[in-house]
């Protein structure tokens, strides 16, 4: 997904946890997309994302049904 002005970003939180890395989450506007976790999220054990976690999700212009985890919030 390429960054830029096909992309925005909204707050979430999750709901369910997925097969291969992948979360349902709920948007402040009440939609619920699908979102993988990005970057360093991925690698490791350092950052673990579970259901009612609140995050910040890159979301695409062109499919509006699926993210891109970007922040998980404390």
């Amino acid at each position: 997904m390429a960054r830029g002005d096909d992309t925005f970003r909204t707050q979430g939180v999750i709901v369910e946890t997925l097969r291969n890395a992948e979360f349902k989450v709920r948007l402040d506007s009440g939609l619920e997309i699908v979102a993988r976790a990005s970057g360093k999220m991925r690698r490791g054990r350092g950052i673990r994302i579970i259901a009612g976690d609140k995050v910040e999700v890159e979301v695409s212009a062109y499919d509006p049904t699926k993210g891109r985890i970007v922040w998980r919030h404390r």
